[in-house]
C-alpha cells in the first residue's frame, strides 16, 4: 500500500481530555465533518464506558457514511459485545481491542501473567472476528514492552483474525529513530495479512515525528486527532501528519493520504468551539498565525513570491477562503447564505435566533468575519438542544468607589427570573447574579479570555470551566463586552450542568491506548 490510512480518534481519545464532554449532537456534528474531511476510520467512542458514549457511537454508525466506524473495547467479552452492538449499524465497522503488554502495566495494572495476556488477546480478537471482518488489536504501552513478547502477542492477534496491528506509544516516551525501528521490527517478526498502525502520544512533543517515523518504516495507518487532542499532552495532530506527508512528498515518495486537506481548517475550528479547547495562535497548519507575516522582510518576500516564507499553500488547508464581511446593514438572506457557504445549516427558529444575535453584535462591531460568525452561532445555539436558561438582559454597575453590582434577567422557557448580586468586580457580580437566578452555584475552575478576531472591536471569547457538586462543565460566551461574554459563558456552563444532571452518569472506566 502506498496510501496511509488516517484513523481519527478525536471522538474517543480526544474526548478523554480533561474538561471535554461531548453530547450526541456534538459528536455527530464532528463525525460529519470528519467524513467530509475524508478520514478512513472514525473511532467514535468507547461504548462500554457509559450509556451516553454507547448512544453516540450507535448514532454515528447509523448516520455517517464513508469512513469505517470503530468502537474501542477491552478484552472482556462484555466489552466486545457492547462495542459490536454500537457499531453494527455502520456501512463499514470495526472493533478495536486493546490489552497492555508492558511489564509495568501487566504487573501493576492488569495483575496478569504473560500467558494470561496471550489467552485474553486470542479469545477477545476471535470473539470480535465473529462479529466483523475488520478487527484491530493494540498492545497498550507497546513502546515500553519487550519487543519479542509484544510481537508474540501481536502474532496471536493476527492468527485469530486481527487485520490491523496498532503499536501505541501510550505515554509519549519514544524517540523517532527508536519508534521507527520498532515498527520495522514488528513488520519483520509478525507474519500474515495485516496493516501496521501507529498511535503516538505527545508527552515529549514528538507524537507527529514518531508517527512519521513509523510511516517511513512501513506503517500504513496513523491514529491521530484534530488539533492534537487527547490524554495529557494529546495525540499526534491529524493536520500536521497529513500535511507533512503531502508537503514532503520528496521524502515520503509515492505515499499519500485520502484526506481532503481544504477541510482541515474548518475541522479544527469546529472541534475547538465544540470542546472549548482553543487552538494556539502559532499552531502548525491550522493556527491563526500559521500563514501570517508581520516582520517587514517577511512581508516583502511573500509579496514577491509566496514560497519565500510559506512551504504550503494556505488555500490547500482551508486557510485562505475569502473572508465574509458582514455588518449591521446586512439582511437575513445574506446572513443565511453566508452560513450555508460555511457549512452551517440553520433554518426556522434556529436561524431567526442566530440572526437576532448577529444583528445585536453587528451594531457594536463594524466588520463580522467567518470566525466571528462561527463563534456567534456556536455560542448562541450550542449543540442545538433547548437551553434551560437564556439571557434577556444584563445590567452591571460599579467602579473604584462603589461596590460592583449586577442585575440579570433570564428566560427559563416558562417565564422570566431575575436576580441582583454584588461581587469583587463586575464579572464576579454578573456571575453571582446568574448563580442566584438559576439556583446553580459552583466553583469556577478555569477562566480564559481571548479575542475571536483582531481590532479594537473584536469579539471577546470567554471560556469558563465550572464545577458543581462534582460535575464539571465548560461554557463559552462571545460578546464585544467582556463582562457580557463572561456572563454568557457561565450561563452556558450552568445549562450544561443541568443537562448532565438529567442524563445517566458516566461510569469509571479504564481508558485505551
Amino acid at each position: 500500500m502506498d496510501q496511509v490510512l488516517i484513523f481519527d480518534t478525536t471522538l474517543r481519545d480526544g474526548e478523554q481530555s480533561p474538561g471535554i464532554s461531548l453530547d450526541v449532537g456534538e459528536k455527530l456534528e464532528i463525525a460529519d465533518q470528519l467524513a467530509r474531511l475524508g478520514v478512513d476510520v472514525i473511532e467514535a467512542g468507547f461504548p462500554i464506558a457509559s450509556d451516553g458514549d454507547f448512544e453516540a457511537v450507535e448514532a454515528i454508525a447509523k448516520t455517517v457514511r464513508g469512513p469505517v466506524i470503530a468502537g474501542l473495547s477491552r478484552t472482556s467479552f462484555k466489552d466486545v459485545d457492547r462495542a459490536w452492538e454500537a457499531v453494527r449499524h455502520a456501512e463499514r465497522n470495526r472493533i478495536h481491542v486493546f490489552l497492555a503488554t508492558s511489564e509495568l502495566h501487566m504487573k501493576k495494572k492488569l495483575r496478569m501473567t504473560h500467558d494470561q495476556v496471550k489467552g485474553e488477546v486470542a479469545a477477545s480478537v476471535a470473539r470480535a472476528k465473529g462479529y466483523t471482518a475488520d478487527v484491530e488489536y493494540s498492545p497498550e504501552d507497546g513502546f515500553r514492552s519487550d519487543p519479542d513478547f509484544m510481537c508474540e502477542v501481536c502474532q496471536i492477534a493476527v492468527d485469530n483474525g486481527a487485520t490491523t496491528i496498532n503499536i501505541p506509544d501510550t505515554v509519549g516516551y519514544g524517540l523517532p529513530e527508536d519508534f521507527g525501528k520498532l515498527i520495522g521490527y514488528v513488520i519483520d517478526q509478525v507474519h500474515g495479512e495485516f496493516i501496521v498502525s501507529t498511535h503516538c502520544h505527545n508527552d515529549l512533543g514528538l507524537a507527529v515525528a514518531n508517527s512519521l517515523a513509523g510511516v517511513a518504516n512501513g506503517a500504513r495507518q496513523v491514529e491521530c486527532a484534530i488539533n492534537g487532542l487527547g490524554e495529557r499532552a494529546g495525540n499526534a495532530a491529524l493536520e500536521e501528519v497529513v500535511m507533512a506527508i503531502r508537503t514532503r512528498s520528496d521524502y515520503f515518495e509515492g505515499i499519500t493520504t485520502g484526506v481532503r486537506t481544504e477541510e482541515l481548517a474548518r475541522a479544527s475550528r469546529m472541534v475547538s468551539r465544540l470542546t472549548g479547547y482553543p487552538v494556539q495562535y502559532n499552531k502548525a497548519v491550522v493556527g491563526r498565525n500559521a500563514f501570517a507575516h508581520e516582520a517587514g522582510i517577511h512581508q516583502h518576500g511573500v509579496l514577491e513570491d509566496r514560497e519565500t516564507y510559506e512551504i504550503m499553500d494556505a488555500g490547500e488547508v482551508g486557510q485562505e477562503a475569502a473572508q465574509i464581511v458582514l455588518g449591521k446593514h446586512s439582511g437575513r438572506h445574506a446572513f443565511a447564505d453566508s452560513l450555508e457557504k460555511m457549512g452551517l445549516h440553520l433554518q426556522g427558529d434556529a436561524l431567526n435566533q442566530a440572526f437576532v444575535r448577529f444583528k445585536e453584535l453587528a451594531d457594536r462591531k463594524v466588520r463580522i468575519t467567518e470566525a466571528d460568525l462561527e463563534a456567534i452561532v456556536a455560542e448562541e445555539l450550542g449543540t442545538g438542544v433547548v437551553h434551560k436558561f437564556s439571557v434577556v438582559s444584563l445590567d452591571v454597575r460599579g467602579g473604584t468607589v462603589s461596590t460592583p453590582e449586577a442585575t440579570v434577567v433570564l428566560s427559563d422557557g416558562d417565564g422570566k427570573v431575575d436576580a441582583t448580586a454584588e461581587g469583587n468586580g463586575m464579572v464576579d457580580a454578573a456571575i453571582a447574579a446568574i448563580a442566584r437566578a438559576t439556583g446553580v452555584s459552583g466553583t469556577v475552575l478555569d477562566f480564559n479570555v481571548s479575542s475571536v478576531t483582531g481590532g479594537g472591536d473584536a469579539l471577546g471569547d470567554v471560556v469558563i470551566q465550572l464545577e458543581v457538586d462534582g460535575l464539571k462543565a465548560t461554557g463559552r460566551g462571545v460578546a464585544t463586552d467582556i463582562v457580557e461574554a463572561s456572563a454568557r459563558a457561565y450561563l452556558a456552563a450552568v445549562n450544561r450542568i443541568i443537562r448532565m444532571r438529567e442524563r445517566p452518569q458516566t461510569r469509571d472506566i479504564e481508558v485505551g491506548p
